[in-house]
């Protein structure tokens, strides 16, 4: 049997091009059935690291750090939502006030992976945050999204308040910042191969089976 494709997908949980990055990756390996095995693994990457707890105004956010106008914001804001539509993700931008720190939810998603179940972890994050607006930096709405898919909301608190995996997490993102990465999406396929952005479901099905050739 062929061994199965390495993917490491680093992201954040309040970056939209991650959102639409993932659903294009699933959509590819929905496309590639069988003929290729996968084992796929999501790796923290803070967008802003040094967030306040308290969040800062989105708009106000992004105007400060990309020097973007209103008028920009709600142009791409627009294209992004019509990008998720056709990769089957929602965005209610609208309801995204703003942008949190995501030091926890990665910590959460860290012990998710050891309980076999980050994927789902991942994608109720995104949906949390950009679907239904909710602060992903909150415990108790980081508690009830794990519940949701069906983690043990005892342990999970438990994990945010005790700042388990505090260390791996950071361990983590700084192998990836050391490996050159600066902006996510990014999908490091075996450990080799670097597909960035929210690349459509064709580029990365034609990519991957370009690798699985190759193994």
């Amino acid at each position: 049997m062929t061994k199965p494709l390495k993917i490491d997908f680093v992201s954040d949980v309040v970056c939209p091009w991650c959102a639409i990055g993932l659903k294009s990756l699933e959509q590819a390996l929905h496309r590639l059935g069988d003929s290729v095995a996968v084992d796929l693994h999501f790796q923290p990457f803070e967008l802003n690291p040094q967030m306040a707890p308290e969040g800062e105004d989105v708009v106000e956010h992004i105007a400060r750090k990309y020097g973007s106008t209103p008028e920009q914001i709600a142009k791409n804001g627009e294209a992004i939502r019509q990008r998720g539509e056709a990769v089957g993700f929602t965005f209610n931008l609208a309801k995204r006030s703003r942008i949190v720190n995501t030091f926890d939810a990665h910590r959460l998603l860290h012990w998710a992976a050891l309980e076999g179940r980050q994927a789902e972890l991942k994608q109720a994050l995104l949906t949390a945050y950009f679907t239904e607006g909710r602060d992903v930096s909150s415990h108790d709405v980081l508690v009830d999204v794990a519940a949701k898919v069906g983690l043990d909301a005892v342990t999970a608190r438990e994990v945010l308040e005790q700042v388990r995996y505090a260390l791996d997490v950071r361990a983590q993102e700084q192998f990836y910042q050391s490996q050159g990465i600066q902006a996510v999406p990014s999908v490091i396929v075996n450990d080799r191969y670097l597909i960035q952005g929210g690349q459509p479901p064709e580029a990365f099905e034609q990519t991957l089976r370009r690798i699985a050739s190759e193994g």
